[in-house]
C-alpha cells in the first residue's frame, strides 16, 4: 500500500486543522503538535493505514513534517 502525502495531510487535519502541513517542517520543534496530538496520530495511523508506529520511531524527526511522517508510514508499511 502506498500512503500518499495527501492521505497523511488529511489525517493530520482531522487531528489539528489550523496548520499548513504542506509548508511546516517544525511541527514538533515549534510546539505545533503536542504529546496528545502525537498519540492521536499514532492511533489514526493504525486505524486509517493499518500501520503500527513503534515507540522507537516516535521521534521529533519523524513527526516534524507531513513529509517525514509520510516517509515513516510508508517505511513501516513496507516492513510488514
Amino acid at each position: 500500500m502506498d500512503i500518499t502525502l495527501d492521505d497523511v495531510i488529511e489525517m493530520l487535519e482531522d487531528i489539528q486543522e489550523d496548520v499548513d502541513y504542506e509548508e511546516c517542517v517544525t511541527l514538533i520543534d515549534d510546539g505545533v503538535l503536542d504529546s496528545f496530538d502525537i498519540l492521536a496520530i499514532v492511533s489514526a495511523a493504525d486505524d486509517e493505514f493499518e500501520v503500527t508506529i513503534p515507540a522507537k520511531d516516535i521521534t521529533p524527526e519523524n513527526f516534524n513534517s507531513a513529509e517525514a511522517l509520510c516517509a515513516l508510514l510508508n517505511r513501516l508499511a513496507d516492513e510488514d
